[in-house]
Order: structure tokens, then sequence, then C-alpha cells
């Protein structure tokens, strides 16, 4: 399944609600404990970039007047770094990243490949462009969203497809992220390209 770059950010979305400082305190993230862990795929690696110039995530204090800094939140596929503001980081016994009030600039590396390039090593599937309802249980990871796209047949759009489901787990979902596209969308605070995710279930009609 590959998800287009504005809902790839949506995968990265929900890592960072898993990894942030009340999901980890109150103990209702799919990810407890995964500092130091790998969850993602080897070729995957997202920083944090607070300085950007004119960025949307840019900031040089966060809600609190922490100073940000630059600083790598996953490392080949491994967790580097929670989303903390003070009173999380105290209530977990840490030290705050200087996120109160969320993420900064999110830079996910990316291969050479574009968006048309990666529906060609895809071949056959399902290319996602929109995504609707709130399916993502944050305890468990299940995953199950409307969507609606284009399958794809030897690598090129066949036909329309709308009132969909797609189903997976997110931590089976990370682990098995093929590539990310170069079609990196940078109007928000996540600088994702397209995501070619290995295996997923879909339900539906064409």
């Amino acid at each position: 399944m590959l998800f287009e770059a504005p809902e790839a950010a949506d995968l990265i979305g929900a890592f960072v609600s898993a990894v942030s400082g009340g999901s980890l305190y109150r103990r209702s993230s799919f990810l407890l404990d995964s500092l130091g862990r790998q969850v993602f795929a080897p070729q995957v690696s997202i920083r944090e970039e607070p300085h950007l110039p004119r960025a949307r995530g840019s900031a040089p204090f966060d809600n609190e007047g922490v100073a940000t800094a630059p600083r790598d939140v996953v490392k080949n596929g491994v967790v580097e770094g929670y989303f903390l503001g003070s009173y999380s980081a105290r209530k977990l016994g840490l030290v705050t990243t200087g996120n109160a009030g969320g993420n900064h600039n999110l830079i996910v590396a990316h291969g050479g490949e574009d968006l048309a390039a990666l529906m060609r090593r895809m071949g056959r599937g399902l290319l996602v462009t929109e995504q609707l309802g709130h399916g993502v249980n944050p305890v468990t990871g299940d995953f199950s969203r409307g969507a609606a796209g284009f399958w794809i047949e030897g690598g090129e759009i066949a036909y329309p497809v709308e009132e969909i489901t797609i189903a997976g787990n997110l931590t089976a979902m990370y682990r098995d992220i093929v590539a990310i596209g170069s079609d990196v969308d940078r109007r928000g605070s996540r600088h994702v390209g397209s995501i070619l995710v290995g295996r997923m279930t879909v339900a539906g009609s064409a």
C-alpha cells in the first residue's frame, strides 16, 4: 500500500502522539518504553529541526519558554527521543525535550524515488490519496480507516476506488515500511514523502 505524501504525514502523526509525554505517563500508548528500541524499518530516520527558516513548525522556544534544539527522534529505525514538556518529563523521571505544545519541524529521511517510481516499485496495490475517520487505537496501535484513492496495476493507475477500508497495526506497519519517496510535502510541521508499506488489509468495492 502506498500513502501519498499528505496522507503519509498522518502515519508520522500517530507516532508522535504515541511517544508524547501525556500518552506515555498515562500508559495509553502502544509505544510504551520504546526509547532505544527498533520501531521502524532500518531505513527510516526522523530528525526534529526547530530552526528552519520560514518553516511552519519553527520556534526558538516551546510553549513553556524552553529553548528548542535540533535532534534525532528516530535513527535507522530506532527511537532516540520522546516529545516531552516539563510536566510530562517530571512524571516520567526524564528531562523536557522542549516540546510543550507539540512537535517542531520533523524531517523524515527519504530515498530518490518519486511517487511514480514508488508506484512502479509497488507494482500492484492501493495508492491512498484520502483517509476518513479516526480509526487508530492509541493503546494497541490497531489501525482501521475509511479511504479513497487509486488501484495500481503494473505500476500504473488502473481505476479509482472509494468507500473502502484499510486496516493493519501501526507496530507492524512501521516495521514494514519499504520506501519513503522524494515527493516531500513541506506544508505542515511533518515533512515526509509518500510512504510505501509492504502489506495491509483492504476491504470494499471499486
